[in-house]
């Protein structure tokens, strides 16, 4: 008999723990509460399956908790779904830089949580092959797990920018970003950075992955993207 996968639900609002932990169980999983990333934190959050995370709550935000979980290996391989009343574009890139595996955005159905957690469950079960969650194009790997780019099976040292820059854009490729976007998603938000900072890192992340380089192109007007095979002939 499959184990009954577990959930946590990390939210400040009593209401709506309560109406998801019994939407949850009633199809078949175990769910547990936690009102705050603190309370969060005295739990064995690795033997979790997946957690539901509120972004704006009294004391640690929900982004600051989910970067706690990604920096230590015993919970970075958990799922996060993000559940926020905050839904602009900055909030969903940052949260998706972090390492989240999907966003919804307050107020929600239980309906669209349910079928959202299902797909996520699917897609990270920890019985699947360890290297489905590669991010790959040809010879270059990306283990967003292992924070490690090899070239040609070669590893290759990056900087956490360069890492989180080349993350983002392989992990989405052909979507462009804007320079300000990609600002928004990598950087934290006390750190004032320019567009040329920005330009500065991509080149040095060009020269790193050598041969690959030509996959990082500029849109002229809009951005940056990582090309698809049909966007370089």
């Amino acid at each position: 008999m499959e184990k009954r996968k577990h959930i946590l639900i990390v939210d400040d609002e009593p209401d709506l723990c309560e109406i998801l932990q019994f939407n949850l169980q009633s199809v078949g999983y175990d769910a547990s509460v936690a009102y705050s990333a603190e309370e969060a934190l005295t739990m064995d959050i690795a033997k979790c399956d997946l957690l539901l995370l509120d972004v704006m709550m009294g004391g640690m935000s929900g982004f600051e908790f989910a970067k706690q979980l990604k920096a230590d290996r015993q919970t970075a391989e958990v799922p996060i779904i993000f559940l926020t009343a905050k839904d602009t574009e900055r909030d969903t890139l940052r949260g998706f830089s972090i390492g989240a595996d999907d966003y919804i955005a307050k107020p929600f159905s239980v309906r669209e949580v349910l079928a959202r957690v299902k797909a996520v469950l699917n897609r990270t079960s920890r019985h699947d092959d360890p290297t489905a969650n590669l991010l790959t194009h040809e010879g270059l790997v990306l283990d967003p797990q292992c924070k490690s780019v090899t070239i040609d099976g070669e590893e290759v040292q990056f900087t956490r920018t360069e890492f989180e820059l080349l993350t983002l854009l392989l992990s989405r490729k052909g979507e462009v970003f804007s320079r300000q976007q990609l600002i928004e998603a990598i950087w934290p938000r006390d750190v004032v950075v320019t567009g040329r900072t920005v330009d500065v890192n991509i080149t040095r992340m060009r020269k790193k992955i050598g041969r690959y380089a030509q996959c990082i192109c500029t849109r002229i007007g809009y951005g940056y993207y990582f090309a698809t095979e049909s966007d370089q002939r």
